[in-house]
């Protein structure tokens, strides 16, 4: 498969070919799992969340729900590490929450690989390099998820997404989704040092942005 037909209609052609028939045949587990969110953690099932796609246009972004809607005396909802559940760490550590994102990839706000999407308030807070991780759609998995996942630095993870961005393929997206399930067998980089997820992008104190060169040689 060509380079340039892949990074056009090839790469949807893909996403579609195996997004549609991973979600009928996994319908029946995306229920059962509803139904223990629905159980464990109340309504809604779904978590909503405005991202940033292609080029940053935002879209929702859906996922199953993992975490309760516990408050303070004044109302603010409590540090994720209070609101996550033993049920809602389980979903996490093996990335069930991500599977109504398959919705996601049919309706062509992402891809099945590409850099993850984050939220919308980052987006200001990039360096021009950072930035160019959106010149493709985002993905459920990608390149900076099977090299690290969310034990990576921001900046580690940004160029491994620019990375993936400059050498996208077929081959590379082959590789992906098969260390992606080596990795969710593992429960590999599901959260970051001292955290129960991923801290918060605040952005990348640099000097010069432009120089950002990082190892992209398959493992």
């Amino acid at each position: 498969m060509s380079w340039r037909f892949y990074r056009g209609p090839g790469k949807r052609i893909f996403d579609l070919a195996l997004a549609i028939p991973t979600l009928i045949v996994l319908s029946p587990a995306l229920g059962l799992i509803a139904l223990l969110v629905r159980f464990n953690l109340g309504t809604p099932v779904l978590f909503r969340q405005q991202r940033p796609g292609l080029h940053g246009r935002p879209f929702i972004l859906f996922k199953f729900r993992t975490m309760t809607d516990a408050r303070d005396a004044r109302g603010n909802l409590l540090p994720d590490a209070q609101r996550l559940t033993p049920f809602g760490r389980f979903l996490r550590s093996t990335s069930l929450d991500e599977l109504p994102e398959l919705w996601n990839v049919i309706k062509g706000d992402m891809s099945l690989i590409g850099p993850r999407p984050l939220r919308i308030e980052y987006l200001p807070l990039y360096t021009p390099h950072q930035a160019r991780r959106h010149e493709v759609r985002p993905g459920i998995t990608g390149w900076a998820q099977v090299n690290g996942r969310n034990a990576l630095s921001w900046e580690k993870r940004f160029d491994l997404d620019v990375w993936y961005v400059d050498h996208l393929s077929f081959s590379l997206d082959l590789n992906i989704i098969l260390r992606t399930i080596r990795a969710i067998i593992r429960r590999e980089g599901i959260s970051a040092e001292g955290h129960v997820t991923m801290y918060r992008f605040t952005g990348t104190q640099t000097s010069d942005s432009s120089n950002h060169t990082v190892s992209g040689g398959m493992m």
